[in-house]
């Protein structure tokens, strides 16, 4: 699947060969950090010609930054991973490079997903459903062949996920390992009881050692916790909205725990969940996670003329004075960030309500160009307009039948088990990457932003397959699967060259626009 999913994003990953969108960010900054250690400010406009710099870039004039560090409002993971990218296939001259490091993310995602999914449902053929459903969304598509930070928000995540889901597995064996052994000591220590009445005392006194430990035994740390954290904190390197992801996470995998203590027969679970479980992990993680975060800085420690690096010493007493001036410069720095995506409320055409991200309703157009002559698909109609498109828009079945799933999930859980974790685990993206956006409604927000939830809006699907193939007849089950995923399929096909530029007839391309909101 991953093998599959990486021929649709990196096949003319190079196309079109111009700055798409927020590209004009991304990628020169990433090129002016692989060669100056820091983000730096460039021209709108080159002499002579007054050519614009994007064009200029895209035509391999790359090296015309300024002196000056630029103000940017993400932490700088991201962009590095976008660098890495530009060293390894090419420099910026080659627009393939521009997107290889967010086009190989996505193929790993999808890898990812299938581990998580056959974590879950224990199906191999629901994992490789779940990494069909990611290798052909049209998000997914579009996200990994244009060189934006969202898709490194979203493997980063999904990473910690699969890891989180390591742990669960192994604090599971564990808590079960360890109630066997209890169990046994329990048993010896009531069958002296009921045949030596007379030596209970003494037993309670000297040998302590056979009671058991009822709230089970120690499982707030583990390998898989730490390179949880560890990923969290890059995520959060990525993009702020990581911290959300962070604090989601932590606390189901905590709750997961607890949960499982209360299963396997442990007493005062909810207790040891808080004191054994809860308050151990978050000294383990907490510092983890922030100091991987903290660390994703070091390239602005180390170079004197980043933005507002010298801030410190150039207002003496202000601030958070017990801090060392480096510090108190990168918190003052980050104070002026919040202000910017607190406040960040400009009208643009494409912006879009989180409320509807599930939905797919304002899909963001990154590229739209008329052409003159009729390359490609415009050959069919040569009398037509012949334009290319990148539009960032999910295959709308795998969104809309996804948001069914997870309805229908929640109905089921409520109904019948209320104790199936696996609905947290799919709920588990939605509620780090999608609710805490609720608190900003009135800010300018766009639909790409919904990538991090996508593999989560795979796996509601996946959960109620899994339901069905336990609920429904062998044969009604292929059947509803096969027919779902060939439909799911054809329409990733429909849509396909307009997520990934290729030139099409004007008629076309409107036929795809199934929602007036969609143009």
């Amino acid at each position: 699947m991953a093998l599959f999913g990486g021929l649709l994003r990196f096949i003319r990953l190079g196309t079109p060969h111009a700055i798409v969108f927020d590209e004009t960010y991304y990628v020169k900054d990433s090129w002016a950090m692989l060669q100056t250690g820091e983000p730096r400010n460039w021209p709108k406009t080159l002499s002579p010609g007054n050519i614009p710099i994007d064009q200029a870039f895209a035509q391999g004039n790359v090296n015309q930054w300024l002196n000056s560090a630029e103000y940017v409002v993400h932490p700088p993971v991201g962009k590095w991973c976008i660098a890495l990218g530009l060293k390894l296939f090419g420099g910026a001259e080659n627009p393939f490079a521009w997107r290889a490091a967010t086009a190989l993310a996505g193929t790993i995602a999808i890898l990812l997903l299938c581990r998580v999914a056959l974590r879950l449902f224990r199906n191999l053929p629901i994992a490789m459903m779940a990494g069909f459903l990611m290798s052909i969304d049209g998000l997914g598509i579009v996200m990994s062949r244009t060189s934006l930070l969202d898709n490194f928000l979203m493997i980063f995540a999904l990473a910690a996920f699969l890891c989180l889901l390591g742990h669960r597995d192994w604090a599971r064996a564990r808590l079960r390992a360890s109630w066997r052994v209890d169990w046994r000591i329990e048993k010896i220590h009531y069958r002296v009881r009921t045949a030596i009445p007379w030596l209970t005392e003494e037993m309670d006194e000297d040998n302590k050692a056979l009671y058991t430990d009822t709230t089970g035994p120690f499982i707030a740390w583990s390998w898989w916790r730490t390179w949880a954290a560890i990923f969290l904190g890059l995520a959060t390197g990525t993009k702020w909205s990581g911290a959300y992801l962070f604090a989601a996470f932590a606390l189901i995998s905590v709750i997961w725990d607890a949960w499982e203590r209360h299963k396997v027969g442990y007493g005062g679970w909810f207790k040891a969940g808080i004191f054994k479980d809860g308050i151990p992990a978050a000294l383990v993680m907490i510092p983890i996670w922030a100091g991987t975060y903290l660390a994703s800085w070091t390239g602005w420690f180390r170079h004197d003329d980043s933005y507002m690096h010298g801030w410190a010493a150039s207002h003496p007493g202000q601030g958070l004075t017990w801090l060392p001036e480096g510090l108190r410069s990168l918190v003052e720095y980050h104070r002026e960030m919040w202000r910017f995506h607190t406040t960040l409320d400009a009208a643009h055409p494409y912006m879009s309500s989180p409320l509807t991200w599930p939905l797919q309703t304002r899909p963001t157009s990154f590229y739209w160009q008329k052409l003159t002559d009729h390359p490609g698909l415009c050959a069919i109609s040569p009398d037509s307009p012949c334009v290319v498109a990148v539009t960032s828009l999910g295959n709308p079945l795998i969104w809309w039948l996804g948001s069914i799933c997870i309805v229908l999930g929640i109905g089921l859980c409520l109904r019948a088990d209320r104790s199936d974790w696996r609905l947290w685990a799919t709920m588990a993206g939605l509620i780090g990457g999608w609710l805490p956006w609720y608190q900003y409604l009135n800010r300018t927000t766009f639909t790409f932003y919904s990538i991090i939830i996508l593999p989560w809006m795979v796996l509601g699907i996946c959960y109620m397959a899994n339901w069905a193939r336990h609920n429904i007849s062998r044969t009604l089950y292929r059947q509803m699967m096969w027919t779902t995923l060939i439909i799911i399929g054809l329409t990733s096909l429909f849509f396909y060259p307009l997520w990934t530029a290729m030139p099409v007839p004007y008629w076309f391309w409107r036929i795809h626009m199934w929602l007036p909101s969609w143009i």
